[in-house]
C-alpha cells in the first residue's frame, strides 16, 4: 500500500494529501531522498511520483553525498537523520558546503528529534515521521515552487 492509499483510510476529521501535480509546460522535479528502511522509502517515492516528480533513493548517507559531489543536481533533497555511512544532519551540512547543492531546498524526514540541529545544518522544512507523512507532499511542493520563481 502506498502512502496515498494509506491516507484514504485515515481516521475521520485527518485532510486527505492531495497530489500536487505539475501544470502543463512545467518541468519535472527532481528529489533526492535519503532513506535506508525500504519500505518507507518506496511509499514515499511512489506518493511523490505520483505527484509529477522524478524522485531517486538512496539507503545510505554517504552514498546520496557521493551523488551530490559527482555533480549531481537535484530540486530538493528529503534526508532522513538515521542513515548509515553518513546521518541526515552531517548530510544536510555538507550539501550546503558544495556549490551545486548549497541553495538547494531540504527537508529532515524522521522519528527522531533533532530538529534544532538539522535547522543549524540548513535544513529548510523539519517533518517527524510518522505523522509528517501527510504533510510531506505539500511541503516540498511549497519548496519547489518557491525554488522555481528564483530560477
Amino acid at each position: 500500500m502506498n502512502l496515498s492509499q494509506h491516507a484514504r483510510h485515515t481516521p475521520a476529521g485527518r485532510a486527505e494529501p492531495r497530489a500536487h501535480r505539475p501544470s502543463a509546460g512545467a518541468r519535472e522535479f527532481s528529489i533526492l531522498y535519503a532513506e535506508q528502511a525500504a519500505a518507507v522509502a518506496d511509499a514515499v517515492r511512489e506518493t511523490l511520483e505520483a505527484s509529477g516528480w522524478r524522485v531517486e533513493v538512496c539507503a545510505r548517507g554517504d552514498e546520496a553525498l557521493g551523488r551530490l559531489q559527482a555533480g549531481a543536481s537535484f530540486d530538493l533533497l528529503i534526508l532522513d537523520f538515521a542513515l548509515p555511512g553518513l546521518d541526515g544532519v552531517e548530510l544536510a551540512r555538507r550539501a550546503r558546503r558544495l556549490p551545486r547543492a548549497a541553495a538547494t531546498p531540504i527537508i529532515m524526514f524522521t522519528a527522531f528529534e533533532v530538529e534544532r540541529e538539522a535547522r543549524r545544518a540548513g535544513v529548510d522544512a523539519y517533518l517527524r515521521k510518522p505523522r509528517g507523512v501527510y504533510s510531506l507532499a505539500g511541503t516540498a511542493a511549497r519548496l519547489l515552487a518557491r525554488r522555481a520563481t528564483r530560477e
